[in-house]
């Protein structure tokens, strides 16, 4: 059956009994279908009916009781709604790391698109570990409708487990047969290459992401590819924690590289390495340019500036809930299965190539 909670019963109200409204109260105001019930003079089980699946029962009965429970302040218990109808009408969005600003955009779009959808969102964090992640999930898999895996560090084989049982769809990840929400990296990573080599740097390093990210192989994949087509020497130096420590930690390999320019796999290594390479007294732009992903809050506000491939986070976000809200009403095609476009955003960390 489902219950609720309610909050001080309208006590000065004549149509409810001052018995009753001393019982919810009695009861920290928790007005039950049986107080509904009473109140509109039917049975529980119709309350029940009304407030569950509307239209099975007679308009006119079913106003009765809405009026009733308005009265009690009545609200509908999730977990008990759950356990009659078999949905919580909850999602999960399981980030890799809730400090990373890039997961921002992602939580306000699926937020706000759940909200709309009248879903609730549960937001866990896996840490960067593919192990609390599994375990996170399974935690999590008694209680909501559908999943959204951000950033996700999981293997093929376990996110395919998880879409068994639940709805899932994916951000930054592509796994055959699962709803995947994708940046066009192709255009992202050109975009940035062909800018670098118009400021005549022909030394590049790529400051690689987690070992587990989709999509830093991804973008290794196009920076070799665009690297020979251009003939600008690459290297690859990673893998690293998309943090600023990261970037920190990795200033030493990229100065033994000698290249003229960095490109890090997200907006926080590329800071990381500026702030060290400040320490050290390497002038940024004039001796190294740096460029990252992402965008995030901040990028624009660091000395100088940091040039990056802005990502559509927020419209990722919202598209994830879009397509699970497509699953739920079994519709076997994704919502939209466009890749997200990308846009350079040319700041103060790129510059010309120094002449030696």
């Amino acid at each position: 059956m489902v219950d609720g909670r309610a909050e001080e019963p309208n006590s000065g109200t004549d149509e409810i009994p001052v018995e009753m409204a001393d019982r919810i109260r009695g009861r920290g105001g928790n007005a039950t279908i049986y107080d509904i019930a009473e109140l509109a003079k039917v049975n529980p089980s119709t309350v029940s009916r009304a407030l569950s699946k509307p239209g099975r029962i007679s308009a006119k009965t079913e106003a009765r009781i809405r009026d009733a429970a308005a009265q009690l302040n009545f609200r509908i218990n999730p977990i008990a709604r759950a356990l009659y109808t078999g949905r919580s009408r909850t999602f999960a969005l399981v980030v890799a790391d809730i400090t990373n600003p890039v997961v921002f955009g992602i939580v306000r779009g699926a937020e706000q698109e759940a909200a709309a959808a009248g879903y609730t969102l549960v937001i866990a964090e896996s840490q960067e570990s593919g192990e609390t992640e599994a375990e996170t999930v399974e935690r999590l898999m008694p209680t909501v409708d559908g999943i959204v895996l951000a950033t996700t560090r999981l293997g093929d084989e376990s996110i395919r487990s998880i879409a068994a049982r639940r709805p899932v769809v994916l951000i930054n990840r592509a796994v055959a047969g699962i709803d995947s929400i994708l940046p066009d990296v192709d255009r992202g990573v050109k975009d940035l290459m062909d800018h670098l080599y118009g400021l005549g740097h022909r030394s590049v390093v790529y400051l690689a992401g987690p070992e587990t990210s989709w999509v830093s192989a991804r973008r290794w994949e196009k920076l070799l590819e665009t690297s020979e087509s251009l003939g600008v020497a690459l290297v690859e130096i990673g893998p690293n924690p998309p943090t600023i420590q990261g970037g920190r930690d990795a200033l030493r390999r990229v100065l033994a590289a000698r290249p003229t320019a960095v490109i890090a796999f997200n907006d926080l290594i590329a800071i990381g390495l500026m702030q060290g390479a400040a320490a050290r007294g390497v002038g940024i732009p004039d001796e190294l340019s740096v460029a990252g992903f992402d965008d995030i809050f901040g990028s624009e506000l660091i000395t100088p500036s940091l040039t990056t491939v802005r990502s559509e986070l927020e419209t990722a976000g919202r598209r994830s809930v879009r397509n699970l809200l497509a699953r739920m009403e079994g519709e076997e095609r994704v919502a939209d299965p466009a890749l997200l476009a990308t846009k350079l955003i040319v700041r103060e960390s790129t510059g010309p190539r120094r002449e030696a």
